[in-house]
Formats: C-alpha cells, structure tokens, sequence
C-alpha cells in the first residue's frame, strides 16, 4: 500500500495535520476547495497559500497522480475508459458514461480481485492489492476534470470497477464519505452505488453506516448449484444466507437492493430462470437490473439475444418484480471491468 497522500485525508485529518504544522484551521478549506472544486492538480495551483507551505506540503502530505496509460472511447463518445497506473507500476481501470441526464464514474477499489467470478476479465487476473482511499478518489477527480472541458461533472459514482468494495471496506466508505462531503465535492450520498458479489459481513457492517448509499448484488443465478459455477463466493456465502442478509439490510434501512443479473446465452436466461429469480425475491424491496452479457476474450460465454433479455424481463415484471435492462454502453471498447487491463498485459494494444 502507498504511503498516505492528501487525497486519503478527510477533512478534519487534514485539518488536524495543518494545526500540527502550527498553520491555522482555515488552510484546510483552501486546500479542499482547490483540490476538490477547482480540481486542482497540485499544491502549485493554490495561490491562496504561502509558496514556503506549498513546498512543504508536497513533502509532507503529497498530492499525486497516476500516469494515464491508455485511453479508448467509444464511437458515439459517450463512454471513455481509461488505465491509470501508479508509482507502484499497478494500474487500474476507471470508466466514465455519459447519459442525457447523468455522468456516471465507474471506480475500482483493488487492482485485480480474488473473487474468481467466472464471468469477469478481472478475476483471471487474479489479485495483486487494495486501493488506498485516495486511488478511488482519485479516479472519480480524473473524470471530473476530463468532463471540465465540456462544462460537466459527475453526477453519480458506481463501486462496480475492478475488485470486491466489501473486501477493501474501509477505503470504499472512506472514499464515499470525502466525495460526499460538502465542504468539497459534495456528491450527494443518494448518488452513490456499491456493488458487491456476495460478501455478507459487509452487507451487514453496510446496513449499520449512516450514509443514504445505494446497495446493490451481483447475483446472476437464482439457485446455488448455477451461482456456485458463476460466482464462486456463493459456496461461502449461499443463496439463503445472502438472501437473508439482504432482507436484514431492507429491513434496517428501509432502502431498495437493487440485484444485478448479467444474462449470458443458454446458461441463466430462460424464462424458468426468471420465474426462480422472481420466487427467490418474492416480498422484498428490491429492482432487478439485467445486464446483456458483454463477450470477455477467453471465456466461453455467449450474449444473450435481445429478444430473450425482453423475455425474461417480461416474466419477472408479471410476477412483480420491478426489472430495467441496462443500456449497453462501451461494448466495441470492451468496457466491461478488467478488459483494458488484460489487453495491456497480453501486449493486445
């Protein structure tokens, strides 16, 4: 792990470093505003503070970035990936979507993931580390001031990158709760989404914080002998312990689950598979989002027609489960997370 930089502190640990610096309280300020709301770079561009802190800051509490690696965009220029690598040589993905009414960030929390899932490019990777609270941020911030030429901003955050949030917990929330902060880039906490396989200690610990963040689950099958040939996790975590974990969540939080489904052709995307998905949700507060499949290099799965993604919405929507089909976005640019990684690593670009 790196050591800390500026981006991992919140606000009063940045303010409590700079009273230990003898500098006074409302430094902090400054510096969050340069950083956060004029997306500044470095301590060079914040005239409001003295030329010998700014040098000293750079020392002590220093405020870097990634290089850019790559970038692709796809054709209707509304979705641009991009791989970000680190002082440490490890690189990550970070995915911007641009919609009529929203631009969303798709932020990994760990380069690679050890949860093996057999339907994503980044597990065939394998693990390598967590993120520090400050790379999350530091993705969305990248986003932030590619979208300034175009007078935009992010509206929404999604924890759907590479890696398992719940298994990088603390710098996930700790990456929400310094975007959210109104003191700086002051994302609502509503426009924030975590996604997780499966991890049920961490939907547990997620229903005791204190933030209004929205939940969603990987889920994929609807019975154990398909999810564990999916989603490995499920042989740790079954369907009827994270099902009850998930109404446990409902039940304290009063807040939507949102599932998530990829539907990959001839293997989970029959109307029987709909019809156990809607028994299996019968009676919670949720929203099935289904996601078409994205064709991974080296993996055998096939794209489900779209005529059959109608269909099994369809057959969830009459047993009243409220279901959307996700819009495809990024598929010539291979956008699904861990793509670009690969390609890099397999000399493929």
């Amino acid at each position: 792990m790196p050591e800390s930089t500026l981006l991992d502190l919140p606000f009063d640990d940045l303010r409590a470093r700079l009273l230990s610096f003898g500098e006074p309280a409302y430094r902090a300020q400054q510096i969050w505003s340069a950083v956060y709301r004029n997306l500044a770079i470095s301590y060079d561009e914040m005239p409001t503070l003295p030329r010998r802190l700014r040098a000293g800051l750079a020392e002590l509490i220093p405020l870097d970035r990634p290089a850019v690696e790559a970038t692709t965009e796809s054709r209707d220029g509304r979705t641009t990936k991009t791989l970000l690598r680190f002082a440490d040589a490890e690189a990550i993905e970070v995915v911007s979507m641009r919609y009529d009414d929203r631009r969303t960030v798709c932020v990994s929390t760990q380069v690679g993931c050890a949860m093996d899932c057999r339907i994503c490019a980044t597990g065939r990777g394998g693990f390598t580390r967590d993120l520090a609270v400050g790379e999350i941020v530091e993705q969305v911030l990248h986003v932030a001031r590619a979208l300034r030429s175009r007078e935009l901003r992010p509206t929404n955050v999604v924890y759907m990158g590479m890696g398992e949030p719940f298994a990088n917990y603390d710098a996930t929330l700790g990456s929400i709760r310094i975007l959210n902060d109104p003191r700086g880039f002051g994302l609502r906490a509503r426009a924030f989404t975590v996604s997780t396989i499966g991890i049920v200690p961490g939907i547990e610990r997620f229903a005791e914080e204190e933030l209004q963040v929205n939940l969603a689950v990987s889920l994929h099958a609807a019975d154990d002998e398909l999810r564990d040939r999916l989603v490995p996790i499920n042989r740790t975590y079954p369907l009827d312990v994270l099902l009850r974990a998930c109404r446990a969540y409902v039940a304290k939080t009063n807040r939507r689950i949102t599932f998530e489904v990829a539907l990959i052709g001839g293997v989970n995307d029959s109307s029987s598979h709909a019809r156990r998905l809607a028994d299996l949700l019968r009676g919670l507060l949720c929203h099935v989002n289904l996601i078409p499949f994205n064709p991974v290099p080296g993996l055998d799965w096939e794209r489900c027609p779209e005529e059959q993604v109608r269909r099994f919405a369809d057959v969830l929507a009459a047993r009243g489960v409220p279901v959307t089909i996700r819009v495809r976005r990024g598929v010539e640019i291979e956008a699904g997370c861990g793509q670009l990684r690969a390609k890099r690593a397999d000399g493929r670009t």
